[in-house]
């Protein structure tokens, strides 16, 4: 059974159901930033070089930025953010050579986009 709409108020109808469908996907999609970001943290400390733990002991998610319709989270090192880079790439040594990279935020970051991007597309009925 439909309910009856005159046409003078269709397009505030229509909007209705718009609006009801955006919080809907809004609350989903923020959802699943949320677990993106937790995921990769988890990867990071499970993949992270591991010498005193500290380091991998570091990593911590942060909500840099939340609208109504939007999520941005940040995931960094708290205290060990000068070594990132470092283990991440690889680096000179002070009596020459290198050290090999060790890559475990780049996997991390890519796991974590293709996750989300399911979870999108699962969210929105795809």
């Amino acid at each position: 059974m439909s309910d009856r709409v005159t046409i003078n108020s269709m397009a505030s109808e229509i909007m209705k159901g718009l609006q009801e469908y955006a919080d809907l996907t809004t609350s989903d999609l923020k959802a699943s930033v949320k677990n993106a970001g937790a995921s990769v943290k988890k990867e990071i400390e499970a993949n992270a070089p591991n010498d005193t733990g500290g380091y991998s002991k570091s990593w911590a998610v942060k909500n840099t930025k939340e609208t109504s319709n939007s999520l941005e989270v940040v995931v960094y090192s708290r205290n060990r953010y000068q070594l990132a880079h470092l283990l991440e790439f690889g680096h000179a040594k002070r009596g020459g050579g290198r050290t090999a990279a060790q890559p475990h935020i780049a996997p991390a970051e890519e796991n974590a986009i293709t996750t989300l991007e399911k979870e999108i597309d699962k969210a929105l009925g795809g």
